[in-house]
């Protein structure tokens, strides 16, 4: 198996896997989804019909919504609505670690890792979430940690 990329629009590169007995595959998570199924971690395209389709949603966002984006703006508007779907969940699936979470981390980490503290704390449960991934077994591999403060600071207003 050997990973290409084949040239897409301006600055837009398509991943090709280039299997060793059949055809090549093209795309972010039709490889990714068929390398899951090679490990035997199929589990982490979703357990139940509903956790699947989650899975395939947040599939198609990073693809859609994350990649090819980089005006502040956007991020900060993707960001925001990202914060808000957090807001009560450990992984985008709910209680489940997946794929979904291992690609969306990997495609917003060049983003995370240029906030301020400021913005961290703004985005609080991306980045509760973001550095629960990063600190899964085997997730961040040569992808450099982003620092998250872990104790806010309180005066004693006695």
């Amino acid at each position: 198996m050997r990973t290409t990329h084949r040239e897409c629009g301006k600055h837009h590169k398509i991943p090709v896997l280039q299997t060793n007995n059949g055809p090549s595959l093209t795309g972010l998570t039709t490889i990714a989804a068929h390398l899951v199924k090679q490990a035997n971690k199929e589990y982490l395209l979703g357990s139940t019909a509903e956790e699947k389709a989650i899975v395939q949603q947040w599939l198609e966002y990073r693809v859609t919504q994350v990649d090819g984006h980089s005006s502040k703006n956007d991020i900060h508007t993707l960001l925001k609505d990202l914060n808000s779907y957090l807001e009560d969940k450990v992984y985008l699936t709910g209680y489940n670690f997946t794929l979904a979470d291992i690609l969306l981390y990997y495609g917003l980490h060049r983003f995370i890792v240029d906030l301020t503290v400021q913005e961290k704390e703004k985005y609080l449960n991306v980045s509760r979430w973001f550095c629960h991934i990063q600190h899964y077994p085997g997730i961040r591999q040569h992808l450099s940690s982003v620092v998250f403060i872990k104790n806010r600071l309180y005066t004693n207003s006695h």
